[in-house]
C-alpha cells in the first residue's frame, strides 16, 4: 500500500513520545505530518506490511515519500520535515549511522524508566483528531 502522508508512529504508551507529538504538533503549523501509535490497528497494519515486528516498540519509525525511515533516521528526516530551523539540524545526518543509532537505541532502552509510561494516549481536540490514524 502507498502512503501519501509523513506518517510518524511512535509508541502510544511511552512519555517521551507523546512528548515528542506533542512538540512536533506545535511546530508543524503546516500540518505536514500525521501520527499514529504503533500498538494501534493501522500501526500494527503498516508494521506487518513493511515487514517489521509487530511487538518491538523500540524505534519511532517515520514514513516520509513512502519510505520508511527508523531510529535516528527517521528523527532526522522528521527534523528535515519541519522545515525552518529545524531543518538544519538534518546536518547531523553526516554522522555515521552506527553512532547516531548507539545513541538512539541507549535512549530507547531506557526511556521507560527515564521519562516514565503512561496508560493512554493523547486525546487529540477535534482538529488535530484528523492527523491522528486509527
Amino acid at each position: 500500500m502507498l502512503y501519501d502522508k509523513n506518517i510518524l508512529l511512535f509508541d502510544g504508551v511511552c512519555n517521551l513520545c507523546n512528548g515528542t507529538v506533542n512538540w512536533l504538533i506545535d511546530r508543524d503549523a503546516e500540518g505536514k505530518l500525521y501520527f499514529c501509535s504503533l500498538q494501534s490497528e493501522k500501526g500494527q497494519t503498516i508494521l506487518e506490511q513493511f515487514g517489521l515486528e509487530k511487538t518491538n516498540f523500540q524505534s519511532v519509525i517515520f514514513l516520509k515519500n513512502n519510505v520508511l525511515y527508523q531510529k535516528s533516521d527517521a528523527a532526522l528526516e522528521l527534523l528535515e520535515s519541519l522545515g525552518g530551523f529545524w531543518k538544519l539540524l538534518y546536518f547531523f545526518k553526516i554522522i555515521p549511522v552506527f553512532i547516531r543509532h548507539y545513541f538512539y537505541d541507549l535512549i530507547a532502552q531506557n526511556r521507560y524508566n527515564w521519562f516514565g509510561k503512561t496508560e493512554a494516549c493523547r486525546i487529540p481536540t477535534p482538529e488535530l483528531k484528523k492527523r491522528f490514524l486509527e
